[in-house]
């Protein structure tokens, strides 16, 4: 199966690990392939692009311009693949947590009738009920039940 990884970028060592578990069990697996470039064009981390996101230094067209291909590419991976797996640790003092890019990333899988497996719960958050409405898979930390 392909599976394209999904969730924040704070849980990018969570998301190669699973790859290559996942990979082991013979699957062909996706992740962000988040590669940001900074202000004068030098490639930067993914973990440089959020503490410049986060700065007073930061200008608007170039964070527009960088996240924008980011969600591009990232689409267009979950478009040519089987499933997603949403990967949601805690952050923010959220179990399970889902950010808005995530949502969207479920939204685009469940609208192409991609199978949306969840890693962990279903966070208590204001949007639970649409989280809900795409009938995710609860793998609840078990990688053996993407099938």
């Amino acid at each position: 199966m392909r599976i394209t990884i999904c969730g924040s970028i704070a849980f990018i060592d969570k998301m190669i690990e699973h790859k290559i578990a996942l990979e082991q069990m013979g699957h062909e697996v996706f992740i962000p392939s988040f590669q940001a470039r900074d202000e004068k064009g030098n490639a930067i981390t993914p973990e440089e692009f959020y503490r410049i996101r986060h700065s007073d230094k930061m200008e608007l067209k170039w964070f527009e311009d960088e996240k924008s291909r980011a969600m591009g590419e990232h689409f267009e991976l979950i478009e040519g693949s089987d499933a997603v797996l949403i990967v949601n640790y805690a952050k923010n003092d959220i179990l399970g947590y889902i950010g808005g890019n995530t949502l969207m990333e479920m939204g685009l899988a469940f609208h192409l009738k991609k199978k949306i497996y969840l890693f962990d719960i279903i966070p208590e958050i204001s949007y639970k009920e649409e989280i809900i409405g795409m009938k995710p898979i609860l793998i609840e930390g078990n990688l053996a039940k993407v099938s």
